[in-house]
């Protein structure tokens, strides 16, 4: 196919996805949330229901971004995504990396933006699988505490919003606050989108010259066990930061893909075998 006649493909199937994105959260929020609603009586079945339901409906979405020649797709160590109980932490180069983690994470929880629960093509997905709303620190918290309990992982891009190509990855505290305060062990994936795509900078209509190739890396376990017993938890969670930091830093502008050895060498964490 001659490029520009593949870029117009691009273009149009990438719209065609979006607006199936749309109309499948619409229909979520419309019927199956209210009859879940009245068949499934138990809050955390009905949610617990809701998670699998959206985690299909993502990698539907996945799906259809593939076979329609949006995007293709490599998930490294995908089975470490689906052990339970986790603080999964990425980089955020995409608008369509939470889509990915949701689809191949099992039983996973997010938290969300309050600007989400008012958009009706989202707030279904997210009513009906229970995830967490941002709100106070202390809420989010004990909101995680919770659903590490009941065996969920929680997906979380400790940046806060997408990352700006080119610039250093600075990371929030409040992904250190919730591992210490929880003591959750760490999941660490690393995201690439190459090339460029669905960033803050770049629209969706503006696609790019070949397809997208999305690449997920998934890290071993990061031990927060010696931040844990630190007298002073404020300092703790800021060196944690730090060394997060470091170590996306590292591996998202110096690592290839699946190299990360000689990072994780060089950080203060410790792994969890």
């Amino acid at each position: 196919m001659m490029p520009w006649l593949s870029r117009l493909w691009r273009t149009l199937a990438t719209a065609f996805c979006f607006a199936m994105f749309g109309i499948g959260g619409a229909l979520i929020a419309l019927l199956v949330s209210p009859l879940l609603l009245l068949l499934v009586r138990n809050r955390q079945q009905r949610q617990g229901l809701g998670k699998r339901l959206v985690s299909g409906a993502m990698y539907a979405f996945i799906v259809l971004m593939r076979v329609t020649g949006v995007m293709s797709y490599r998930i490294h160590n995908i089975e470490w995504l689906q052990q339970p109980g986790q603080l999964i932490l990425a980089n955020h180069p995409s608008l369509i990396d939470t889509i990915f983690l949701i689809a191949f994470a099992h039983n996973a929880d997010c938290i969300v933006k309050g600007k989400l629960l008012k958009n009706p093509f989202t707030r279904g997905p997210i009513k009906l699988a229970g995830y967490i709303a941002n709100s106070t620190p202390e809420q989010i918290i004990e909101a995680a505490g919770e659903s590490f309990r009941r065996g969920n992982n929680l997906i979380l891009f400790p940046e806060g919003t997408r990352t700006v190509a080119g610039q250093p990855v600075v990371l929030k505290r409040g992904a250190a606050n919730i591992a210490i305060k929880t003591a959750t062990d760490i999941r660490p994936v690393l995201i690439r989108c190459e090339p460029a795509a669905l960033t803050k900078e770049i629209k969706w209509y503006q696609v790019p010259a070949r397809k997208v190739c999305m690449t997920l890396d998934v890290q071993p376990l990061l031990s927060v066990s010696q931040y844990i017993n630190s007298d002073n938890p404020s300092m703790a969670a800021r060196t944690l930061t730090r060394d997060l930091e470091h170590f996306f830093n590292a591996a998202v502008y110096t690592a290839p893909s699946g190299a990360t050895a000689a990072v994780q060498a060089n950080i203060a964490l410790q792994h969890v075998k």
